[in-house]
């Protein structure tokens, strides 16, 4: 009978941060999936500073060569164009597929213990059933995903309230445009653009329409549309969704969840990987103190002010007079734009973002 100190049911970023910030804290680790690496998903691939400070922290650097450089976010609808360069470093656009695959050469290079190909098929009183045969654990981490099959088990479903939107991912051969990521505003939806390489480009839209795709979206954004219209697409379109959800309680006996499990944010705020990670960093020193009730707490605290942004900027999504009115605000002044950037990357202080907060709201009313 296999034995670990922790199984981590899901390998992807989320779930391999988790075990590499355990491996780190001198746990024995093994993680379980059915999949086998690299794993991809739909997603705008853009790493902000602090995603890449965090992983920086389990060990992981993204050097600049190894995706394409990025020093800021720029806002577009029609005429409008505003934008705002980060304050220190930069971000860093890399494929999905590319980061998953540094993710688990650290993983192994930590000595974590991991089953590829693998069927987690529920969980035990003393652990979980891998492929018809028990893995006993002191503890279990559920990193699988929004589709938690974890959460089901333990029965923390209930507890959620959720908002779903839908998200279509596609790489077009053409080299890149710009040295931001590019949000793209229409009606009821956002594409985005995303630099990975010299000669690659990633484009994401999310929606409120489960069938809309982005072909849908190019009568609105015709300048986008005129950029990639001759592009050749480079391997499969990928789609997916995107919740915004949240649980009262993360954990149940010996089993906790985290990542996307745990509850996660629109992924118009950019922000899902970097919760994952600091997530990650933060269930490993709750472990390894035994007071997961330090977890819970530094996890509510990461997700409230993500979902103050994504219910903000959700909320300009749906309301165009007022988006378009506050774009202009944000044009006008780019260095209003650039402390509101500054704090969501966490490079200023809350005091900071309150004088930004109170100067963008003048300058809104009297536009």
């Amino acid at each position: 009978m296999l034995e670990t100190e922790i199984l981590v049911i899901g390998g992807g970023p989320a779930g391999l941060a988790a075990a590499i910030a355990a491996r780190k804290k001198g746990f024995e680790v093994m993680v379980a999936d059915g999949a086998r690496p690299p794993i991809d998903k739909a997603c705008g691939e853009g790493l902000m500073p602090n995603t890449l400070a965090a992983l920086r922290e389990l060990g992981i650097e993204i050097h600049p060569w190894e995706g394409k450089i990025f020093r800021g976010v720029r806002f577009l609808e029609g005429s409008t164009n505003a934008e705002a360069n980060f304050h220190e470093a930069c971000g860093v656009g890399l494929s999905r597929t590319a980061l998953h695959d540094k993710m688990v050469k650290r993983a192994q290079a930590c000595g974590v213990s991991l089953q590829w190909n693998t069927t987690v098929s529920g969980l035990t009183e003393k652990g979980a059933v891998l492929d018809g045969r028990e893995v006993r654990a002191e503890w279990i981490i559920g990193a699988d995903g929004i589709h938690s099959r974890v959460r089901n088990w333990i029965g923390l479903d209930s507890d959620s309230r959720e908002k779903t939107r839908f998200a279509q991912r596609r790489h077009y051969r053409i080299r890149p445009w710009t040295d931001y990521v590019e949000i793209y505003w229409g009606r009821m939806m956002q594409v985005y653009v995303t630099p990975l390489g010299e000669e690659e480009t990633c484009v994401a839209l999310i929606s409120d329409n489960p069938r809309m795709r982005l072909e849908d979206a190019w009568s609105e954004l015709p300048e986008l549309a005129a950029r990639v219209r001759d592009a050749d697409p480079r391997g499969a379109d990928r789609g997916g969704v995107t919740v915004s959800r949240r649980l009262s309680r993360l954990y149940r006996g010996n089993v906790i969840l985290t990542g996307d499990a745990s509850g996660s944010v629109d992924a118009i705020t950019g922000e899902g990987l970097c919760l994952s990670f600091r997530q990650a960093i933060a269930l490993a020193e709750s472990l390894a103190s035994g007071r997961l009730n330090v977890f819970q707490a530094a996890h509510r605290s990461l997700l409230k002010e993500a979902h103050a942004m994504s219910r903000l900027l959700a909320w300009l999504g749906r309301h165009g007079n007022v988006r378009r009115r506050a774009l202009q605000v944000l044009s006008r002044d780019p260095g209003l734009f650039t402390r509101f950037l500054a704090k969501h990357v966490g490079q200023s202080s809350a005091i900071e973002f309150a004088a930004t907060g109170l100067s963008f709201g003048r300058q809104f009313l009297s536009a």
